[in-house]
């Protein structure tokens, strides 16, 4: 409705306003890519089925990458008996909390129609029950076939390309917490053509210690940000912007 100067009053104006598009990016860094709200997907006004489920799943990724460290950095005991100790109690924290968490944050996500965040977390789950299957066979002296690892980590590093660039349009910290995974699959193929007792390897074995480590910091930083920042009401650890800019959609203002 138009007033007879031409203009619309000012609570249609409004109504307008709050129908447009969210930014695909909260510059208080309360939200992120993983999170619902950030999910272009999903309505500003709908209402949706769960809480955030993106605390969760990171500090679940976390807590099982705490669990491999010691086993990523070759830190693993004479008496074989201890080491199937270490291998079987690390594939329990890996099965509960690596995948578990991230499986029911995954599908809490794509429940919230979260698809990128869900598709993340519940892809990445998967892989933490087979981390379970390995150390649980490792703890009974059994070793799996490295053929079809190395295929399966070309595919996921494949499919985890992809979603680096995809979090690149969020943020430039969930960018970064994607490339560490990418490292990690390149550290895994690399080992995979390196003879086990040359100094390549053992390298190679320090920098997936490395890299897991970043991980699970990277992951409580995002998990922390998170949960302090809407609580605080303000910006207590940033999240940051994104590294690229998406094409509006049409009849949305840029």
């Amino acid at each position: 409705m138009l007033l007879e100067d031409g203009h619309e009053p000012i609570c249609t104006q409004a109504r307008r306003q709050r129908r447009r598009a969210p930014s695909r990016i909260d510059r208080d860094g309360r939200r992120c890519a993983l999170s619902p709200a950030m999910n272009a997907e999903a309505s500003p006004t709908q209402s949706l089925p769960f809480g955030d489920p993106t605390p969760l799943g990171l500090l679940g990724l976390a807590i099982g990458c705490g669990a491999l460290l010691p086993i990523a950095f070759g830190v693993l005991p004479a008496e074989p008996a201890r080491a199937a100790t270490m291998f079987a109690t690390a594939a329990w924290f890996c099965l509960l909390f690596g995948a578990g968490g991230q499986l029911l944050a995954g599908l809490m996500s794509l429940a919230n129609k979260n698809t990128l965040g869900g598709t993340l977390f519940t892809t990445f789950a998967f892989n933490w029950v087979m981390n379970w299957w390995a150390l649980s066979e490792a703890a009974q002296g059994r070793a799996i076939d490295p053929t079809v690892i190395l295929c399966v980590d070309v595919t996921f590093l494949l499919i985890f390309l992809v979603l680096t660039y995809a979090f690149g349009f969020y943020s430039g910290l969930l960018a970064l917490f994607l490339v560490d995974i990418d490292l990690l699959y390149l550290l895994r193929l690399g080992r995979h053509f390196t003879a086990p007792a040359s100094g390549a390897f053992h390298a190679l074995s320090i920098a997936v210690g490395v890299a897991t480590l970043l991980l699970m910091l990277i992951a409580l930083y995002l998990a922390f940000a998170l949960l302090l920042n809407p609580a605080a009401g303000r910006t207590i650890l940033p999240i940051g912007g994104p590294l690229f800019r998406a094409t509006p959609a049409p009849g949305t203002d840029a």
